[in-house]
């Protein structure tokens, strides 16, 4: 498994003492009440108090600012130094905020998170048990009867939407303008912004470039969204959109030339076969030049294990939440489903934003596309065209010299197929050094 240093450090040896372990497995055990104790900390202002007190405050200072009881204030502070959000002063009873509710507080992913998570996640992960054993987001029956997330996004209450697209929009928005750079690096006349939601990309694309068409891939009602969202606004003229059920087996519109293929935040909502199914309609309408850029949070090319750890939580959220059956995915995984469309990873971008990579792909060039079947059927037509060997005795095992009867002055026009078909050079020793027909299939494929 290929870990970033700082991931490597954190994963691949016991940090902790025994103590702090023990520790670790309590917070663990009173994880809800843990979260909901630090979630009201922040709703009823007490950080916020402590914070801007740099003296503390006592029990009774925090209920009489906060406007809660002096019951609750008592109730929240004792916890929090338990948590650890707070700290206390033995000789004057007052109350500081600690670093890690200063971060709490003050750090825009975790109060993304913390809302997020409260909103949108936390009853319907009661059920993430009965999501794992059926294959389906169980915990979004807490929302509606959608068999996705996505369906119902614009009937969710309006706390938990606006948490989601805060959520969504927090870690794409802060790696886009990076990420332009990358898509403007070679001349751009029109992308393909597949799962372009509500279009903000598209609109940072016509900004940058005022020549630059965007056609947006989406589903037919949240291409209805980016239309009203979009209207009006500059550069929304020169963008269109494509309604389409990417779970189907339905093209990618063809009969136009994309310089770019633009999937941001978007593959990690599939399954690995549905991913395969995406890209492989994808490769269909590129040409050579097209680059395909793929950006996603992979949790193993973070540079900082927090990034890592909110990654492979969010993963959770996909399977009792969104969809029932994705992940934030290991690059490892992502680039294998890349190379099975005929795809390459001609370069990976790290540390974009918030934590975002970016791969670009280009096609394979065709000679490298070739299957092991085009290899036997090249190979086995030259052999009963050239040398008029029956097609029954060209199995794998047998002999190139013995069953077949390839001699010296044959090993030559083999050379020749090889090369003219395959572009793979061979030579004379190496030829012999092949032993069955099998060898030879395998031999062609391996420099391919």
């Amino acid at each position: 498994m290929e870990l970033f240093p700082d991931l490597q450090k954190r994963y691949t040896k016991d940090v902790y003492s025994a103590r702090e372990a023990q520790r670790f497995a309590e917070l663990i055990a009173f994880g809800p009440v843990v979260f909901q104790a630090s979630r009201l900390m922040v709703k009823y202002g007490i950080l916020d108090l402590l914070r801007d007190a740099p003296e503390g405050l006592t029990q009774e200072e925090v209920a009489s600012k906060a406007g809660i009881s002096l019951y609750a204030s008592k109730c929240l502070l004792e916890a929090s130094l338990s948590i650890g959000l707070v700290l206390v002063d033995t000789d004057t009873d007052r109350f500081t905020i600690s670093k890690v509710g200063w971060f709490l507080l003050n750090d825009p992913a975790a109060r993304v998170n913390l809302d997020f998570n409260n909103d949108v996640n936390y009853e319907g992960f009661f059920k993430l048990d009965e999501s794992f054993r059926e294959g389906r987001p169980a915990g979004l029956e807490h929302f509606g009867p959608w068999s996705t997330i996505y369906e119902g996004l614009s009937q969710l209450p309006e706390d938990a939407r606006k948490s989601w697209f805060a959520f969504d929009h927090f870690y794409s928005d802060n790696s886009f303008d990076a990420a332009l750079d990358i898509i403007f690096s070679a001349p751009v006349g029109h992308i393909l912004d597949v799962g372009g939601n509500t279009g903000r990309f598209a609109l940072k694309c016509t900004g940058r470039d005022p020549k630059v068409k965007v056609t947006i891939l989406d589903l037919p009602q949240q291409i209805r969204t980016m239309q009203e969202e979009t209207a009006s606004k500059p550069g929304a003229d020169r963008i269109s959109g494509y309604g389409i059920d990417l779970l189907s087996d339905a093209p990618f519109p063809s009969g136009k030339t994309y310089d770019v293929i633009w999937m941001s935040q978007f593959l990690d909502c599939f399954t690995p076969e549905q991913i395969l199914s995406i890209l492989r309609r994808a490769a269909d309408v590129m040409t050579e030049d097209t680059r395909l850029c793929i950006m996603e949070l992979l949790w193993n090319r973070q540079r900082f294990e927090p990034a890592a750890l909110c990654l492979t939580l969010t993963s959770l959220y996909f399977t009792a939440m969104a969809n029932g059956n994705s992940k934030m995915y290991y690059s490892g995984d992502l680039i294998s489903l890349v190379e099975k469309a005929g795809l390459e990873v001609e370069q990976i971008h790290d540390g974009i934003g918030q934590g975002h990579n970016i791969l670009v792909c280009k096609k394979v060039k065709a000679t490298t596309m070739i299957t092991q079947r085009d290899i036997i059927e090249k190979v086995n037509a030259f052999f009963v065209e050239e040398f008029e060997i029956s097609e029954e005795l060209l199995t794998p095992k047998a002999t190139l010299r013995k069953d077949l009867g390839i001699d010296s002055l044959d090993v030559v026009d083999v050379i020749v197929l090889v090369d003219r078909e395959f572009g793979v050079k061979i030579t004379t020793e190496e030829l012999k050094s092949l032993v069955t027909l099998g060898d030879l299939y395998a031999f062609i494929e391996s420099k391919l």
